[in-house]
């Protein structure tokens, strides 16, 4: 097994990519504009603004706009009014606030007491010990994770494998299919499959940052119902950051996998996409600047490169270019559609 850390800095953008084997299985994304008080483990007094009567739960004013929720449970019920010390659990998606876990008293109007890791310090816990690759190597790495991570799906022909990953608003369905290879045994070829499938499931939802109730479909009955459970333990109980917080159910006689994730991250398409599920504005300002950057480290010997876009993204890119130095400059061009952009020498 090899384990590869890339740390790309574009400016306005921070990437940590984590890659098993040659394929990504983490890609941690932190903007300059993210609000601290709401990245997984931060910590702030919050106050009480509203007790769930249904869910016995509280919506907690952190206050940077958007509320967090306190799910009940013991020591976290709180009253109105009341000062809290939390900490995030889970960050914002779907445009609900973050999840939150409750330490204690808090004193205080709402604020930030401790912002929660930085990428740099999320890639030392997730993999220990290993060197951190910056530069053209990460930048093409956080490129091959980011095309990844917004795919539903995975081939391995050498396998015969063929592997869908789709979430949905109430779960995350798996669907592991399987094409007989010739000359091969059909039971190995099938349990292979599943395990390969499994793993390839476990690695693309860590890398997309899902949670919740996951369903696979595994080729074959419910009657390889205690292969198929060990497979989901061993793609899916090895990551040092949920491991004992995934809950595993029966097996279904149809030969469905059950299973839950805890929620942590906000996902990557949200953080990449707009309502419209494109890349939103900001995602493809960053991306030109990551293109200019990628540019200035492949060519250290043209004086200029010049990223030409749409008026509107080069509002957002100019700035930020600035910062890769006098060689990097940003035109706006009306000519060039969103989304397109073109990088030129001089």
């Amino acid at each position: 097994m090899t384990l590869e850390v890339f740390l790309d800095e574009t400016p306005g953008e921070i990437r940590g990519v984590i890659v098993r084997d040659g394929r990504p299985e983490r890609l941690l994304i932190q903007r300059e504009d993210d609000i601290a008080a709401h990245r997984l483990g931060a910590r702030s007094v919050g106050r009480v603004e509203a007790v769930d009567s249904g869910l016995s739960g509280c919506f907690v004013d952190l206050g940077t706009g958007l509320s967090g929720y306190l799910p009940p449970g013991k020591g976290s019920s709180g009253r109105v009014g009341e000062a809290l010390e939390v900490q995030v659990v889970a960050e914002p998606r779907g445009g609900k606030g973050p999840t939150l876990r409750r330490l204690g008293a808090g004193q205080g109007a709402p604020r930030l007491v401790a912002a929660g890791p930085d990428v740099r310090a999320r890639l030392a816990v997730l993999a220990p010990g290993v060197e951190v690759q910056t530069g053209l190597a990460a930048i093409d790495a956080s490129i091959e994770a980011e095309v990844e991570a917004l795919a539903d799906t995975v081939v391995l022909p050498e396998l015969g494998l063929d592997l869908a990953v789709q979430r949905t608003r109430a779960l995350i369905a798996v669907d592991i299919d399987h094409a007989r290879l010739a000359g091969r045994d059909l039971a190995k070829s099938r349990d292979r499959a599943n395990r390969a499938g499994m793993a390839q499931a476990a690695r693309l939802i860590r890398l997309k940052g899902w949670g919740g109730l996951v369903v696979i479909d595994m080729v074959g009955s419910g009657r390889d119902g205690e292969a198929h459970l060990a497979a989901a333990k061993a793609a899916f109980g090895g990551d040092p950051e949920t491991a004992r917080q995934v809950a595993y159910g029966p097996v279904s006689r149809f030969g469905l996998v059950q299973l839950s994730l805890p929620w942590q991250v906000a996902p990557i398409e949200e953080r990449l996409n707009g309502a419209d599920g494109r890349p939103s504005l900001q995602t493809r300002a960053i991306a030109i600047v990551r293109d200019l950057r990628r540019a200035l480290l492949s060519d250290t010997a043209t004086p200029r490169h010049t990223a030409r876009c749409c008026p509107q993204e080069a509002a957002l890119a100019a700035p930020l270019a600035t910062r890769l130095g006098p060689r990097a400059t940003v035109i706006a061009d009306a000519a060039i559609s969103p989304g397109r952009h073109r990088i030129e020498e001089a």
